[in-house]
């Protein structure tokens, strides 16, 4: 194991999360970096400067994933790879994906600094547009290094201002084909991502380490009601064809199937609306909805939406509306690699940290990443649950203790003899 002084741990990577926190579109202590942005350009270079800094080898594909690396001793060898994302949506806090860079970086930096030579290379990666912000698809980067989407697909997305996603990237400075993003087989023998819990469990529990169990599947859709717009004083209620209060039902139908499900796992939002023509005194005639419908249980989630779909049927049928539904994504859950979950346990009793195997029900690069190499995550506490706003919070000391996991994780798991046992 590496010894690490935990306490200058502490200090030095939340001073790197508090100025990573600085390049943003908000005023702080909101966070705002949307993928491409200049913001979210500015926090890439931050990135990298501590990555070189730390004497790591960079390398940033056409979509600009960016790979840090430590060399090991083999180096033809699939390498351990970690790493999260830096963009953040509007009005985020500085915690979230952040700490699976930053908290990468300094756990090899540690290795590196200790004069510790793996036995295989390590690799940190800032995976591009994590969030789904500008093109409404979560994990670009992650779904397209995996396979899990075409490039195609990428090439057909368009932001809210109408922009190609082709356009957009170019402008940003990233070029070559999309083709080369899909990475080699074999390029990783095992990833782990560190990452904020962003729920209370660990903190209410006074556990500093959850051991990721599994991943829940994300579902997102997005659907048009359409009804008949007209003057609000002037078409009676019983001969109105609304798209709101059509919308309205079917917003509480995807609450409703979310609570039906036998899994306790089963969520569902609806994140988006958008009603024209959006004036006080018209009936709206166009309603646009986004739903995210998840659970680690596959079969929780089918029948949640299976709820959805007959709510949708009869809204058409007792309010004379079209509704037209299009499926945006839908990906199975990732189940972890046991024998990443025990290396992860036997990390955090060298260090005399207690740990809890629990689910995540937040979806993470980890989860595209499971498709081409055994996959786990470390979560540490979040501060009353809260992620996603600006009061966001991971203690430093929290921080530290989970940089110090990844770090014996990934030196255990670079070692063949825990990769073949």
């Amino acid at each position: 194991m590496i010894a690490l002084d935990l306490a200058r741990l502490a200090d030095e990577v939340d001073a790197q999360l508090a100025e990573l926190a600085t390049f943003s579109a908000a005023p702080a202590p909101a966070v705002e970096r949307v993928l491409y942005t200049k913001t979210d350009l500015e926090g890439r270079a931050y990135v990298r400067s501590l990555a070189e800094r730390a004497g790591l080898k960079t390398r940033v594909d056409p979509i600009g994933n960016t790979f840090f690396r430590l060399e090991g001793a083999d180096r033809d060898a699939p390498a351990i790879a970690t790493g999260s994302h830096v963009d953040a949506i509007p009005n985020a806090g500085r915690f979230d994906g952040t700490v699976g860079v930053i908290g990468g970086i300094a756990a090899l930096r540690a290795i590196r600094e200790a004069s510790i030579v793996p036995a295989r290379s390590l690799e940190v990666i800032a995976f591009t547009s994590e969030e789904p912000t500008r093109f409404g698809l979560g994990c670009i980067g992650s779904r397209l290094m995996s396979g899990a989407i075409t490039p195609d697909l990428v090439r057909a997305l368009r932001d809210a201002e109408g922009r190609a996603f082709e356009d957009v990237r170019r402008d940003a400075g990233f070029e070559g084909a999309l083709e080369q993003v899909r990475l080699p087989e074999g390029r990783y023998a095992a990833f782990v991502e560190l990452h904020v819990e962003q729920g209370p469990v660990l903190e209410a529990e006074r556990i500093p380490i959850g051991v990721v169990t599994a991943i829940a599947a994300p579902a997102s859709y997005a659907l048009e009601v359409r009804g008949v717009g007209g003057h609000a004083g002037a078409v009676l209620m019983p001969a109105r064809r609304d798209a709101m209060t059509a919308a309205a039902e079917i917003v509480l139908a995807v609450e409703h199937a979310a609570k039906s499900t036998k899994s306790a796992d089963t969520v569902g939002t609806v994140g988006v609306v958008r009603v024209h023509p959006g004036a006080i005194n018209s009936i709206p005639s166009r309603v646009h909805l986004e739903i995210d419908l998840r659970d680690t249980d596959l079969a929780s989630r089918r029948d949640a939406f299976a709820m959805i779909e007959d709510a949708i049927a009869r809204v058409q049928r007792e309010r004379g509306v079209e509704i037209v539904l299009r499926t945006i994504n839908e990906d199975p859950p990732a189940i972890s690699a046991p024998a990443i979950l025990d290396t992860i346990e036997a990390s955090s009793r060298a260090l005399d940290l207690r740990t809890r195997r629990m689910p995540s029900r937040a979806y993470h690069d980890a989860l595209f990443m499971a498709r081409i190499a055994p996959t786990a995550m470390i979560f540490v506490p979040s501060v009353a649950g809260v992620s996603h706003r600006p009061d966001e919070l991971t203690h430093p000391e929290d921080v530290a203790r989970g940089v110090a996991v990844l770090a014996g994780t990934m030196l255990r798991l670079a070692a063949a003899e825990v990769l073949h046992g």
